[in-house]
């Protein structure tokens, strides 16, 4: 499942963005031809949030649908998946939407979060 490691990609990064505030929610966009299942995305996220400054966020999913232009007859459409061909019959197309996988926005705290696993010690 590819979905982890792309996930485990994205909390590294946010994590590195909030600085160490504590992370509220991640919006991510995530185009319908990048073969990336949302269901999946959700909960590998809350796994490889765990420990960070990211734990308990709330992962938000804005699917980009997939189109296309023609550029034999130009038009513009929908697609479903990466077989692409033009109503007019032409495999001549360019994909303008659905291959997306970034980060859209982060909602985090203002003050830092404690660390994961603070350790106490004893020096004289």
């Amino acid at each position: 499942m590819h979905e982890m490691a792309i996930t485990c990609s994205l909390v590294e990064a946010v994590c590195e963005h909030a600085a160490g505030r504590r992370v509220h929610s991640v919006t991510v966009e995530v185009g319908a031809l990048c073969a990336v299942i949302p269901a999946a995305m959700e909960f590998c996220f809350e796994i490889a949030t765990e420990g960070t400054v990211a734990e308990g966020a709330r992962l938000e999913i804005a699917v980009i649908p997939g189109s296309a232009s023609c550029r034999s007859c130009g038009d513009r459409f929908q697609v479903a998946d990466p077989i692409l061909l033009c109503p007019c019959g032409s495999a001549d197309v360019e994909i303008t939407a659905g291959r997306e996988l970034r980060i859209r926005s982060l909602e985090v705290s203002r003050e830092c979060a404690p660390p994961a696993a603070a350790v106490m010690t004893d020096q004289p």
